[in-house]
């Protein structure tokens, strides 16, 4: 058994049953993170401040919310909206902050991308990343389904046919996926359980598998410098913070995040109180009605450059495409073929690469939301061809790619 002393106060009696001060030290204060660095490596912490709005907003919602498809949608729009104090402002915040966060992943993910830092070494990081991208598109579209409006029906409708495999007919897999032969109270029932409960599991646990894989390689930097982080931090704990390379996460580089979430709460409460429309379609202030099919059905905008790739296509082609396109950033640390660890900018072939992905994303999106017809369908067929001819190219791109 181990040997336990008289505590000389609280802090010193949870030390020894729990090691506090050792769990202090390797998540905090003896974490260390690159002095070269800019705003932008601030966004993992955006990110939890945003998934703590969602949870608080979302604990709010679900005193009032009554998942049943009678109920559901008065239950939000007007027993929300108009009967509980301020019920208005806990739904603006979870609807905005639900769409503000893809915002901030996608600046997150093309930030590791253009920095390389899911590089040898940092590819759990990466891939932790992107299954929490995964858990929070999940999080993200049962949740669209709960105010059970027109386009949560219709979207739901539409993104569970895509279980059935095109050709392969899987159509039992549709129905035991809804519960019935159409989105209903049993579909209903599952994806407010799966948002309330099983997904926001998941998502902190990869939270902390995301927080734990950094840990041991510690983040990259801008310019790609590999830095000896234990002579460096000896240099620090020394006296000599200047001549280090690395700072403390806690409370010098938290300092720093602290700012950038300042910056951006701003932003966040800007859109809740004057904008928070755009989270909000108009089309799902209408009542689910499964008789009345919308003339345009189409997702949320963070889920539109993917959407566009499965559209130009025939039924089978399309769903091959949709599902090169949900899994191949995933494959991305082993197809970058490349030993250069540094900025895009200063990688040739690969920094032209960078900026065309980018680009051809956001025509995606564009042209996602509009109805798929004349000039609009065959700008999305040569984004979408153009999507997956630069990840073909990439492992031949970072293959010629000189050593720096």
């Amino acid at each position: 058994m181990a040997h336990f002393t008289k505590a000389t106060s609280v802090k010193d009696w949870l030390n020894q049953r729990l090691a506090v001060e050792k769990v202090e030290k390797v998540m905090m204060s003896e974490y260390w993170i690159p002095k070269n660095i800019n705003f932008l490596w601030a966004m993992g912490m955006v990110l939890v401040i945003t998934f703590a709005l969602l949870l608080v907003s979302g604990i709010f919602l679900l005193m009032y919310y009554q998942p049943n498809i009678q109920t559901a949608f008065d239950s939000v729009n007007y027993t929300i909206m108009r009967e509980v104090e301020f019920g208005w402002l806990w739904r603006h915040v979870h609807g905005v902050a639900a769409s503000v966060v893809f915002l901030v992943i996608y600046i997150h993910m093309f930030t590791g991308i253009y920095y390389g830092s899911y590089k040898k070494g940092r590819e759990m990081i990466w891939i932790s990343g992107m299954l929490l991208f995964v858990a929070f598109s999940a999080e993200a579209f049962s949740g669209y389904m709960l105010p059970w409006g027109q386009m949560s029906y219709w979207a739901g409708m539409v993104i569970t046919n895509l279980f059935s495999g095109g050709s392969l007919h899987a159509d039992g897999l549709v129905e035991w996926i809804r519960g019935d032969y159409v989105p209903a109270q049993a579909f209903l029932n599952r994806f407010f359980m799966l948002h309330v409960l099983l997904i926001p599991l998941a998502i902190l646990g990869l939270i902390g598998l995301h927080f734990g894989a950094l840990r041991i390689p510690h983040v990259n930097n801008q310019e790609g410098e590999e830095i000896d982080f234990d002579a460096e931090a000896k240099k620090y704990l020394d006296g000599d913070k200047a001549g280090s390379k690395v700072m403390r996460f806690a409370n010098d580089f938290m300092s720093k995040d602290m700012m950038v979430v300042g910056i951006y709460l701003i932003f966040f409460f800007y859109l809740v109180f004057f904008h928070y429309d755009f989270a909000m379609d108009p089309v799902n202030f209408d009542p689910a009605d499964g008789l009345k099919t919308p003339a345009h059905i189409y997702p949320e905008w963070y889920f539109l450059w993917s959407y566009e790739i499965l559209r130009p296509f025939s039924t089978n082609v399309g769903l091959i495409a949709f599902a090169f396109a949900q899994v191949i950033f995933v494959l991305l640390p082993f197809l970058d073929r490349s030993p250069n660890t540094i900025p895009a900018n200063r990688r040739g072939l690969f920094g032209i690469w960078f900026w065309a992905m980018l680009v051809d994303m956001i025509i995606l999106t564009a042209m996602g939301k509009v109805p798929p017809s004349g000039i609009f369908s065959t700008i999305g067929l040569y984004a979408a061809l153009t999507f997956i001819g630069l990840w073909i190219a990439l492992p031949f791109i970072t293959k010629m790619e000189k050593e720096v």
